[in-house]
C-alpha cells in the first residue's frame, strides 16, 4: 500500500516571521501578535499567547524581514480552521484559512 500523501491546493514554506493580528467578532476587535511556523498562497498556520476560536475571521500582516534586503508586508485575511493548544506554554497552533491568496502590500521597486 502507498503512503498516505497529503493533497493541498497551494505548496508551504516553512517561515518563522512575525505576523500581527485583528481579530473581529460581533462584539469587539482586537489585535495581539504571532509568529509564522509555515506560509502558503492560501494560508497559514500561527503560534501565539492568544486564543482564538475556530471559524473567527482575521486579518493579519507578515513582515519578512531580513538584514540584507528591505523589509516586505504581505497582507491577508482569513478564517480559523483548526485551533491546537501548545501543552503548558500557553501558546495556541492556529491554522488561517484564506479565501484569496497573500499578497504584499506595496510592492518594492529600487530607483534606479
Amino acid at each position: 500500500m502507498l503512503p498516505f500523501r497529503e493533497k493541498r491546493r497551494y505548496r508551504r514554506f516553512e517561515l518563522r516571521y512575525p505576523v500581527h493580528i485583528l481579530v473581529r467578532s460581533s462584539d469587539h476587535v482586537s489585535e495581539g501578535d504571532a509568529v509564522s511556523k509555515d506560509v502558503s498562497l492560501g494560508g497559514l498556520l500561527l503560534e501565539t499567547s492568544m486564543p482564538i476560536a475556530e471559524s473567527t475571521t482575521l486579518n493579519f500582516v507578515i513582515s519578512l524581514q531580513d538584514p540584507e534586503l528591505p523589509s516586505v508586508d504581505l497582507l491577508g485575511e482569513g478564517k480559523v480552521v483548526r485551533v491546537e493548544a501548545r501543552g503548558n506554554e500557553g501558546k495556541f497552533a492556529i491554522a488561517v484559512e484564506c479565501a484569496n491568496p497573500i499578497t504584499q502590500i506595496q510592492p518594492y521597486f529600487p530607483v534606479g
